[in-house]
């Protein structure tokens, strides 16, 4: 994989916000994928043609029936004092703190950083939060947020 540094990524502004900064440590951590890279990840692991969820196909996964198991809601979490990640997402995904997690915002658009990280600073992630994607590397659950404050959890097949 191939990535930009963050002071050069366009997004890169979500977690350097003055009312949520992300430790200068831990910036190190959070890699957006490079356009190549991104799409390359993309279309292995969400659509081989949409560029963005709203275009996802029939033959798409995240269109298949059977695979959203369950939903909630992130936007209260979101704008409260309260920095924990919804419950179900943790319960869903509970994988190691070092696993590998890619957050993609649309084909050209993917960070990868850590399950601990993400979970640190998952608000600043959701800063853009349409029918965005959280995968776990060799991981098959899987989280798609919404604009409208919800998410859904399920298992990529």
């Amino acid at each position: 994989m191939n990535y930009v540094p963050l002071d050069q990524y366009k997004q890169g502004w979500i977690f350097r916000h003055r009312e949520m900064p992300v430790a200068s440590d831990d910036l190190e951590a959070i890699l957006p994928l490079s356009t190549q890279s991104a799409q390359q990840l993309w279309r292995q692991y969400l659509s081989k043609e949409a560029t963005h969820a709203s275009h996802f196909l029939g033959d798409d996964w995240p269109s298949h029936n059977g695979v959203w198991l369950d939903k909630g809601q992130w936007q209260i979490l979101w704008e409260s004092d309260d920095n924990q990640l919804p419950e179900l997402i943790q319960e869903h995904c509970a994988w190691d703190n070092n696993t590998v997690v890619y957050f993609c915002y649309d084909m050209h658009n993917v960070i990868q950083t850590t399950w601990l990280m993400f979970q640190k600073y998952w608000k600043n992630f959701l800063f853009y939060d349409d029918a965005v994607f959280l995968l776990g590397k060799k991981r098959q659950q899987v989280v798609r947020f919404d604009s409208d404050g919800s998410f859904e959890v399920g298992i990529k097949p």
